[in-house]
């Protein structure tokens, strides 16, 4: 921790199962029931059709590549990332999805050497195998010492904020949930009985209000607030109204960094009255090579977010957005080209903030001068 500030490390999904699943160690049953492929290894082969041969079984860092040098560089007080898979060896396939994500629980050293202080499980994939792969989920992520947010075995867990102390006093507090904007189906919201997730039913007003209510139930002076929302679709630039809205009433009411994600892209970045808005930070770990299909949204293209914020206040003091390219199921560093066109594509879909391409090939984000901070993209 810097003086006076805190670093926070946020990505979009960290998708470690199906095909990443089968390059590691221990890979899982890769039966899958999906339309067009039926074993997850098939994921695998089109990743090398594209970009070559992947070493089989590969090292648990290898699907963080070049993140994991940049982590130890940055040193960021907090990590939070979006896990978007069950974690179990369960073969209950959730019915009525055409997708469905495992990691075996022996693969978890592939989460745990990015050491993050918050799983996130607020989302459309940790209930793929049903209240009983959550539950192992949980069991597992606990067993790795690792803390989990978003999701539980009952509403009270499933709401509960994690809270991380920062080195020079306070805590960052995380509370994550999920709207049906997403895909997270309705019956995977936990109740006071039955584990599932944080669930917000939609994006009103009422909604922002009992989130604020939580969040001001533990919050002290010195915390900085995150909250996590999985929302919105997976393609596109446009942020609908009511997420807006949303976030902005998050705000008001004292969250300090609304981290959003689900889009397989970025999306677009907003600043409101000094606190940042991620409306969507796109995928960062998957097992998408050589799927083919909306290629104009760059989504090989990945970013690691580095937040920096006032301790105490709460209030943005800067971004750094770290690109990256995945190749061969791993990241490494985005060429120039790549990190010119993000820069480019940013700076156009976020209205009223400026984005920078530094020497050192990150890209810096600061409100424009002029333009209103709306964050609606074209």
């Amino acid at each position: 921790m810097a003086d006076g500030v805190v670093t926070l490390f946020v990505c979009g999904d960290v998708m470690l199962g199906r095909g990443v699943d089968q390059i590691l160690a221990r890979p899982g049953d890769p039966a899958l029931r999906e339309g067009y492929v039926q074993d997850a290894r098939s994921y695998v082969d089109m990743a090398e059709s594209v970009n070559g041969p992947i070493p089989v079984p590969v090292d648990p860092s290898w699907p963080w590549g070049d993140a994991l040098r940049l982590l130890e560089e940055a040193a960021p007080d907090v990590r939070i990332v979006n896990l978007e898979t069950a974690v179990t060896r369960g073969d209950a396939f959730a019915p009525d999805k055409a997708v469905h994500y495992r990691m075996h629980p022996a693969n978890l050293p592939a989460l745990a050497v990015a050491r993050p202080d918050v799983c996130v499980l607020a989302n459309n994939h940790v209930l793929d195998f049903g209240r009983a792969g959550l539950e192992e989920t949980l069991d597992s992520l606990a067993r790795a010492g690792l803390r989990a947010a978003g999701a539980g075995r009952n509403a009270e867990e499933a709401w509960q904020p994690v809270a991380v102390r920062a080195p020079a006093g306070g805590r960052v507090l995380v509370l994550a949930l999920g709207t049906p904007s997403s895909g997270i189906p309705p019956g995977w919201a936990a109740s006071a009985g039955l584990p599932g997730v944080a669930y917000a039913p939609d994006l009103s007003a009422r909604a922002a209000a009992a989130v604020v209510r939580r969040v001001r139930q533990v919050k002290r002076a010195d915390d900085i607030a995150v909250v996590s929302v999985h929302w919105g679709s997976n393609w596109g630039y446009r942020v609908p109204r009511e997420q807006i809205r949303f976030a902005h009433a998050l705000v008001d009411g004292g969250v300090d960094v609304v981290h959003g994600h689900s889009s397989h892209h970025p999306r677009p970045i907003e600043v409101y009255r000094d606190r940042l808005i991620l409306h969507g930070c796109g995928d960062f770990i998957d097992d998408y090579e050589g799927i083919p299909g909306y290629e104009e949204y760059r989504d090989d293209l990945r970013i690691a977010y580095l937040v920096t914020v006032a301790a105490g206040t709460g209030r943005l003091t800067g971004l750094r957005m770290v690109p990256l390219l995945a190749r061969r199921m791993r990241l490494e560093p985005a060429p120039d080209e790549d990190r010119a066109w993000l820069r480019a594509t940013l700076d156009r879909v976020s209205d009223g903030v400026h984005i920078t391409l530094e020497p050192d090939g990150t890209l810096s984000a600061a409100p424009a001068a002029t333009a209103p901070a709306t964050g609606t993209g074209p």
